[in-house]
């Protein structure tokens, strides 16, 4: 149930951030949730080898709520890494100009 909530709030901030930058929102939408999933992954990913590398000794088969709570973490740092890159791209490409008839004139001052 965690996981759908979380899978929700995503989608809506990269959904939100899109919209306001005219972009496709589904598209980064979608984006947010798949960078939550490979966050995840690769946190479990880690720490099977950490635990390879110093030998803990994590029992793979009884841990299962605690490791997936263990790679949320890593899921919303990956999605916020995300939402802070496109954010600052965006911001970067942002054009401003005052009337249609000012676009491609140049000031002197």
């Amino acid at each position: 149930m965690l996981g759908i909530f979380l899978i929700y709030f995503i989608w809506k901030k990269f959904a939100e951030l899109a919209e306001e930058y005219d972009n496709k929102k589904w598209v980064y939408g979608l984006t947010g949730v798949i960078a939550y999933y490979a966050g995840t992954f690769l946190s479990g990913i880690f720490i099977g080898i950490l635990d390879l590398i110093f030998s803990w000794g994590i029992d793979w088969d009884a841990n299962n709520l605690g490791l997936s709570l263990l790679g949320i973490p890593f899921g919303l740092g990956t999605c916020y890494l995300l939402y802070y890159l496109l954010q600052r791209k965006w911001e970067k490409e942002v054009v401003i100009a005052d009337t249609i008839d000012d676009i491609g004139e140049t000031t002197v001052e």
